[in-house]
């Protein structure tokens, strides 16, 4: 079958490394792509926001599987629309309606409070109710958790433990639209003090695929030093989340999630991200997202030793129950070069030498690249990310920072430490 991804970053590239493996997978395209998935698909100039082109695409192409790859599109309704004008297309990714479970804070919290799901404790507030906002946030205890209700690229969610502070970024975020529409209203959360840890599912609203769990890492310095970032690594398996704590989430949050949504009739076909967090020895959920995450699938989806588009086809044929799947057992970790500056300003353009030829030991997926003539040049923040397998957490790691070592362009960073909070937990290092 013809296949099309839409996206072109981290998370898209490895989508399509596994989708090229699939003896289903006859041609495969990306829109827009990057310098990766040129290697391995046709690129195709259309961005994953045009609807019309990407039906029109569908068309011209005998496309029979749309995996959609960023949150943008499906917030906006992209599955509706492809479904309506082409109802035998097979579609990953959710309704309009489902991806409000990302695209809507209170939405996903009053999702989670219908469901009996754990966690934190909120309120909500608009422009309109900006004053008793301040006087909520006097009622808490600081931390103080504000988060932009929409999508707001990452960067919508402040934490401080200064009252003052706070009271400023509420008034920033309603007042003045410090995130644009994103803050029309603002949650203001209870802070919840534990470990993190990412879970996802694929799922067609009422059975699921549990995929490997992971830890992202967000700060761009090493021991989590300095501001947030998309993420600057994974690793998965996590050593903390043991089989009873892994029952604890598929029993506390998968099955009310999934069963909330059949409750609900919300038409959901594509991959749920769990953003969790293990507060003593219990799980409490902070954010749904309604895609893979990203680095996350860097680390997870190399892991997967089943078919992905055989799983993508049981989802939307309601197959889940009948199709075993399976994964290595081994530690990856997915070390994440960036641009010089990145997270704030950052220069494109900059040549890069050096790329390693993957091995079955270790892969390199592009996110933030094109070409420039015949050379690779980078073209984000983040751009690229180093796969690699080990026995232990430190192994997989070293090979992966041996990788990052050896990539070369001007301004290049990377953390050198992904990982290494978990040894503590694990006995495999």
């Amino acid at each position: 079958m013809n296949i099309l991804v839409l996206g072109s970053g981290g998370r898209e590239h490895t989508l399509s490394w596994k989708i090229k493996q699939s003896p289903l997978c006859d041609k495969l395209f990306v829109a827009p792509g990057n310098a990766g998935t040129k290697a391995l698909a046709t690129n195709v100039p259309l961005a994953a926001t045009d609807f019309e082109g990407v039906s029109d695409f569908v068309t011209q192409n005998n496309i029979e599987l749309v995996v959609v790859g960023p949150e943008e599109p499906l917030v906006k309704g992209i599955s509706d629309f492809l479904n309506e004008k082409h109802p035998n297309l097979h579609i990953i990714g959710p309704s309009k309606q489902g991806a409000q479970l990302e695209g809507s804070k209170d939405f996903s919290k009053r999702f989670m409070q219908r469901h009996g799901i754990p966690t934190a404790a909120y309120s909500t507030f608009t422009n309109q109710q900006l004053d008793e906002g301040l006087a909520y946030l006097e009622t808490i205890n600081a931390p103080y958790v504000l988060k932009a209700d929409g999508l707001a690229a990452g960067k919508g969610v402040i934490i401080t433990s200064d009252l003052a502070e706070a009271k400023e970024t509420l008034i920033d975020m309603l007042a003045n639209a410090k995130f644009g529409d994103a803050s029309a209203q603002v949650v203001i959360e209870e802070f919840l003090d534990g470990i993190e840890l990412s879970v996802f599912v694929l799922t067609n609203g009422k059975e699921y695929f549990l995929l490997p769990e992971a830890k992202d890492y967000k700060r761009i310095g090493e021991n989590d030093q300095g501001p947030n970032t998309g993420g600057m690594g994974a690793v998965t398996p996590v050593p903390f989340a043991d089989q009873d704590f892994m029952q604890k989430i598929k029993t506390q949050i998968i099955a009310p999630t999934i069963n909330g949504l059949a409750e609900e009739k919300i038409s959901f076909n594509g991959f749920i991200f769990f953003g969790l967090i293990k507060v003593g020895n219990e799980p409490k959920v902070i954010e749904y997202n309604v895609r893979m995450g990203d680095p996350e699938t860097q680390a997870v989806i190399p892991r997967l030793e089943s078919d992905l588009v055989e799983m993508m086809l049981a989802c939307c044929k309601d197959e889940i129950s009948s199709l075993p799947i399976s994964f290595k057992d081994k530690v990856a970790t997915a070390v994440v070069l960036v641009s010089g500056g990145y997270p704030a300003a950052y220069e494109k353009g900059k040549v890069i030498s050096n790329i390693p030829t993957d091995t079955p030991e270790s892969i390199v997926f592009h996110a933030g690249t094109k070409y420039e003539d015949t050379a690779v040049v980078t073209n984000g923040g983040r751009v690229l990310a180093v796969t690699s397998f080990g026995d232990t957490i430190e192994e997989a790691l070293a090979k992966s920072n041996e990788g990052a070592a050896v990539i070369e362009w001007e301004g290049k960073n990377y953390r050198k430490d992904i990982g290494k909070d978990l040894l503590q937990f694990s006995n495999l290092s």
